[in-house]
């Protein structure tokens, strides 16, 4: 490939993945609001849950509804869609004066997410090329934590110094609001980046997907992702398919069962437990925010250089041990930093495997005439586990006899135990993808 067709494959998968820094701003933002929104509209442990989970409601359904608008529209149409949904949803959720208004401005939102949650790495995919597939899928990983970073941030500097009875009048709709910028962006720069290849491909539109990788690639790939989608029994596909799509399932449920957003949704309500202080709670997220930014710019190089399931199987037991040690202080009431520590081992090693690995190794296993519906149903599973943690930390977290006996460590035992699970998951049902194209995935899996 010719150094100037690689800066124009990365440019593509660097507005693509803008996708996925507003999948990580848009569904972290609460973080730094849920306290004083909490105490705006009143609610209870119940209502708090679901005043954090109805995105991740939205989101199941934008990934139901990306597999028949990603096939039949395509990949650039679906993304053009998802941003606009997000653009509406940032202001109308920053203006709402009932907390039904806000749920439906949230699930809207959660909407545009789950589209570009499974349309963002599928197009990454099906531009990119056997040897660089993983850094650039990294990218949409890289900037889904760099969107979690920079709302981290915004939410820091909103809530410094001010009053918390401006925090609860006004400063989560300051918070909320901030996304209209970086939504603006991502509308404006879709209009600049070519339909997927793969799906022209697929539609027929042989003339236009030559073109593309023309542009793209210097070589005859072509000519083998065309051939991939006729050449294989149609039958044999169907039922690769289904193997491939229970694997896919469970490696994005073990994902969100790890209780990892637990720390981008209520780390700071967490830490304010033992800090005693919600703007120090803000501050020491950030830091579990660059740990997975870390994590992420590492693991698009581990996952290329030693092969997606080791680097799977080392990250989960790294991160059980990171959850363990949070337990630990939480259980203890111990050092609030000795907390803070253990959640940022968490986050490093989660974001070397199942942060990034489950994106790279869900765009990469289904065959090219079934990736969109496979990727769609794996994500939807991805935000239903989600929405489950999401809606039920609190209601364990503020359990009263369990928080008077285990202080908050009870979850986090949970989510280590899942993180086990998924160690012995990886090790017995995943097959090596280093270096295989997508075509020859396809068979490996067949």
């Amino acid at each position: 490939m010719s150094k100037n067709n690689s800066i124009y494959l990365f440019k593509l998968a660097l507005i693509s993945s803008i996708g996925g820094l507003l999948f990580g701003y848009d569904t972290s933002v609460i973080s730094g609001a849920i306290s004083s929104i909490q105490k705006y509209f009143q609610l209870d442990s119940i209502e708090t849950g679901w005043a954090v989970s109805n995105v991740v409601l939205g989101c199941i359904i934008g990934s139901i509804l990306s597999i028949w608008y990603s096939e039949h529209f395509g990949r650039k149409m679906t993304l053009i869609g998802a941003s606009f949904a997000l653009l509406i949803s940032a202001g109308w959720s920053a203006l709402s004066t009932t907390f039904i208004e806000f749920t439906l401005a949230r699930i809207l939102g959660g909407i545009g997410v789950g589209l570009v949650a499974a349309v963002s790495p599928m197009y990454i995919s099906e531009i990119a090329s056997k040897h660089n597939r993983g850094r650039l899928s990294m990218m949409n990983d890289f900037a889904i934590v760099f969107g979690q970073i920079i709302i981290f941030l915004v939410n820091y500097q909103i809530a410094k110094g001010m009053t918390q009875e401006w925090l609860v009048n006004l400063g989560w709709r300051y918070m909320l609001g901030s996304e209209l910028i970086p939504c603006l962006v991502f509308t404006i720069l879709l209009f600049q980046i070519p339909e997927s290849p793969r799906w022209l491909a697929q539609k027929g539109h042989t003339k236009l997907a030559e073109d593309v990788v023309n542009t793209i690639y210097t070589g005859n790939e072509l000519k083998d992702v065309i051939q991939s989608f006729y050449s294989k029994n149609e039958t044999r596909m169907k039922t690769a398919s289904k193997g491939l799509l229970f694997i896919a399932c469970l490696l994005a449920m073990f994902q969100q069962l790890s209780g990892v957003n637990v720390m981008m949704y209520y780390a700071p309500t967490v830490l304010e437990e033992i800090t005693g202080s919600h703007e120090e709670a803000l501050f020491q997220t950030i830091w579990i925010g660059v740990a997975q930014l870390i994590g992420v710019f590492a693991g698009g190089y581990l996952l290329d250089r030693f092969g997606r399931v080791p680097m799977m199987k080392i990250g989960a037991l790294g991160s059980a041990a990171g959850l363990f040690l949070v337990s630990y202080m939480l259980y203890t009431q111990a050092d609030a930093y000795m907390t803070l520590a253990g959640m940022i081992i968490f986050m490093l090693f989660y974001a070397v495997s199942f942060g990034l690995g489950m994106w790279v190794l869900i765009a990469e296993l289904f065959p090219n005439a079934s990736r969109s519906h496979g990727l769609s149903i794996a994500v939807t599973f991805n935000w239903i586990a989600n929405f489950l943690v999401a809606q039920t930390f609190p209601m364990i977290n503020e359990q009263p006899w369990l928080k008077e006996t285990f202080h908050g460590a009870f979850p986090m035992w949970i989510y280590g135990v899942c993180c086990i699970l998924g160690f012995v998951f990886v090790s017995k049902v995943l097959k090596e993808t280093k270096g295989k194209s997508l075509e020859q995935i396809e068979k490996l899996y067949s």
